[in-house]
């Protein structure tokens, strides 16, 4: 059974910085993707950045390029999103979701692309 765990979520306050993990488990592919996505009150899901497990390339939504990293530690099937210099417009629940279709490569951000998703954490900015 896959399963994706995320954890570090918390309150921070604005100029702040958390560590998010998602850790992987249950597939035995060397070949996928997993991103990072957020959902707001009343907003819809958007693609905040993804890595690929083969060489590693990364994409990242323009709202938070600069200010976010994704890693990843391919021998603990875990992937790290660092986010510094936080604003109260990153608030949302953080949600991380695998790709095993090599989908990532047409668009990382496509939401109905992913196979298996996480349960999400949530991450509050106060201003």
């Amino acid at each position: 059974e896959v399963q994706l765990v995320e954890s570090g979520g918390g309150l921070v306050q604005a100029g702040g910085s958390l560590r998010l993990s998602c850790a992987a488990s249950g597939f035995s592919s060397d070949d996928y993707a997993i991103g990072w996505f957020r959902q707001a009150p009343g907003k819809e899901r958007e693609g905040v950045s993804c890595i690929s497990s083969d060489d590693g390339s990364t994409y990242y939504a323009d709202s938070v390029k600069g200010r976010f990293t994704i890693s990843s530690d391919n021998a603990k099937n875990t992937v790290y999103l660092e986010m510094n210099s936080l604003k109260p417009e990153d608030t949302a629940v953080y949600y991380c979701a695998l790709d095993l279709h090599r989908s990532w490569e047409l668009s990382w951000s496509v939401v109905d692309w992913y196979d298996y998703w996480g349960q999400g954490t949530q991450v509050t900015v106060s201003s």
